[in-house]
């Protein structure tokens, strides 16, 4: 049996419960589950979203550590909680997020440039350029783009005043959200421990994916000195003690980027499990085992996770950028709807689509295509079109982008999808999940713990302290709410989506 602290009557205590911070893009969650994987408690709080300028965008890194520290009391608090009640924690963040800071102090040298900032767009297109948008895929797994780590860090070295000088001094540290947070959980300019994990590390474009470090080539490329750069440890292990009163003395044990956590916690660890989160965009992930496995089709090749000394897992990466943001559009831009949640019963006042398509190309189109010139587009209006057509046009363009995506990860992997996992906050949708189905031609399924991101972080924190057995226990827990199972017709399933695939071409080349 698990042994923890000593309690009131000289009795050692069993830690029942495991925590796991998740720091996403707009807000900050701390919760607490139990052997089962259940939610015990949570807390959550939104911070700023910075937009200095068209097309940047930035975080408060400091406002982010106040929040995650908040988070953490205000979730123990709810049951009653203490250090003494958790046997880990786990951290789980928004991925590519570039934070430089001081090393003495702590004090962020400028706000952090988020994954969604484009505000290097005028480099990659230099880099790419020089070498093709795919001149570092091979040690990376991932094309020259505004999205990853390493020039949103060049150009804080280049456009801050003294900051190459400081970071080539070993004064400056970088680091993703997870490893700001660990640093300042962990002790801050009094010892923080200046870590990452193998999954954030193969996001920031520095990162040799098969040797699992840091690689001297592309640091020269992005003019990075080394001095700055955390070590890359495994997914589950320790990594230090927390100090923040609230948690002083728990482990800090398990780190995962947002996707890769999701993956975990749907028990997606055989070679070909497949997870897809339904939220702004669509993030669907493959499990390719321990292999690498190169994309010919527009996709990423990404770490999944590395549990302490065993071998490194894989995965391949599709993103699809509007799905849920075509929902909040539908409500926000054309006022269709009130809430999102109205968009199933406005579908469901017809029977079908009556023949219109609509492809959300707002900003370009991603996965497969890779196309910045394309713009949204609605096909197929007639005379008998009306509000429910549209709202079914909407949810029906999330299972057709997902059905490419999921060709193009067969045709990379060879692995057939057997089913698909999913998660996010469109999962509620039935009647998307249907039409996933019937489009896909697979079985769709949705686990009865949803908090996936978060449960995947716990659990690699939990496998670190024996708090989890091995992975049997956690695919012991993971348990379905429901499957829905295709039942459209061939012929018609061909049919709806050989117009989706016109449709889509219709986007091509708007901007010229």
């Amino acid at each position: 049996m698990r042994r923890g602290h000593l309690g009131f009557e000289g009795m050692e205590a069993v830690k029942d419960y495991i925590g796991a911070i998740d720091q996403g893009t707009t807000s900050t969650r701390f919760m607490v589950f139990d052997k089962s994987g259940r939610v015990v408690c949570a807390a959550q709080k939104e911070h700023e979203q910075i937009f200095p300028k068209p097309g940047w965008v930035e975080h408060d890194p400091l406002e982010i550590q106040r929040r995650t520290e908040e988070v953490i009391e205000e979730g123990l608090a709810q049951r009653g909680l203490r250090a003494a009640d958790l046997a880990a924690i786990g951290i789980t963040n928004q991925r590519e997020t570039t934070v430089v800071w001081e090393r003495a102090t702590g004090r962020p040298v400028m706000n952090a440039i988020v994954w969604q900032d484009t505000r290097v767009a005028e480099e990659v297109a230099r880099y790419s350029a020089e070498g093709g948008q795919g001149r570092f895929r091979e040690k990376t797994g991932l094309p020259l783009s505004t999205y990853f780590s390493s020039l949103k860090l060049r150009w804080i070295l280049q456009h801050v005043a003294g900051a190459r000088a400081k970071a080539e001094a070993g004064e400056l540290l970088f680091g993703t959200i997870d490893t700001f947070l660990l640093w300042n959980l962990t002790g801050g300019p009094q010892g923080g421990v200046h870590v990452t994990d193998v999954t954030n590390a193969s996001r920031t474009q520095l990162f040799d994916l098969r040797k699992l470090d840091w690689d001297a080539e592309l640091l020269a490329a992005f003019e990075i000195p080394r001095a700055m750069m955390p070590k890359v440890r495994s997914s589950s292990e320790v990594y230090g003690q927390a100090s923040l009163s609230a948690i002083a003395g728990v482990p800090v044990a398990g780190i995962l980027g947002d996707q890769q956590a999701a993956l975990v916690g749907q028990a997606c660890f055989a070679a070909g499990e497949t997870k897809n989160t339904y939220g702004t965009g669509c993030f669907l992930l493959m499990n390719t085992g321990q292999r690498a496995v190169p994309s010919k089709s527009g996709l990423l090749t990404t770490v999944a996770y590395k549990f302490g000394a065993t071998a490194a897992c894989y995965a391949l990466e599709g993103s699809v950028a509007i799905t849920g943001a075509l929902v909040q559009w539908l409500r926000d831009n054309l006022q269709m709807i009130e809430n999102s949640g109205e968009i199933e019963s406005l579908a469901r006042t017809v029977v079908d689509n009556g023949g219109v398509y609509f492809v959300p190309a707002f900003s370009g189109l991603f996965a497969p295509y890779w196309k910045d010139n394309a713009r949204g587009v609605i096909v197929g209006l007639t005379r008998y079109a009306n509000k429910g057509h549209l709202a079914r046009a909407v949810l029906e363009a999330t299972a057709f982008q997902t059905r490419e995506v999921v060709e193009a990860m067969e045709k990379d992997s060879g692995i057939a999808l057997q089913g698909l996992r999913v998660d996010g906050g469109m999962v509620g949708n039935d009647l998307l999940l249907q039409f996933q189905a019937d489009i896909l031609r697979r079985d769709v399924v949705r686990p009865v713990i949803q908090e996936t991101t978060a449960l995947g972080a716990a659990y690699a924190a939990g496998l670190a302290v024996g708090f989890f057995s091995g992975l049997e226990e956690l695919r012991a827990n993971w348990a379905v709410d429901r499957v829905w199972k295709p039942n459209m017709d061939e012929t018609a399933r061909e049919r709806e989506y050989r117009n989706w695939k016109k449709a889509v071409t219709r986007s091509f080349d708007w901007v010229e």
